[in-house]
């Protein structure tokens, strides 16, 4: 049975705005994992590690996984605290 994990991306370090945490994500668990004799990456035979749905709702991605009988697990976003600083608050302590 298939599994996935529907969450909302954070910002990265290099995003200075918010602007690709909107959508909510899709992604497949992949279990077996291997190290490639090759080059020594890590590596699977299965396609379904590559593969990341994007969609405009956390409702849209629940029906998506329901209609296609994927089994998911959703993963909230945290709140963020938003601390309120002034300038003239490094001169007045």
């Amino acid at each position: 049975m298939k599994k996935a994990i529907i969450y909302k991306p954070a910002k990265t370090s290099m995003q200075s705005g918010y602007g690709k945490t909107k959508d909510w994500v899709m992604e497949y668990v992949v279990e077996k994992t291997g190290i490639n004799p090759l080059m020594g990456w890590e590596s699977s035979t299965n396609t379904m590690s590559e593969l990341k749905l994007e969609f405009s709702s956390k409702e849209n991605a629940i029906k998506y996984a329901k209609k296609n009988k994927i089994n998911f697990e959703i993963i909230e976003p945290k709140k963020r605290k938003v601390i309120k600083k002034s300038y003239a608050d490094n001169f007045i302590k």
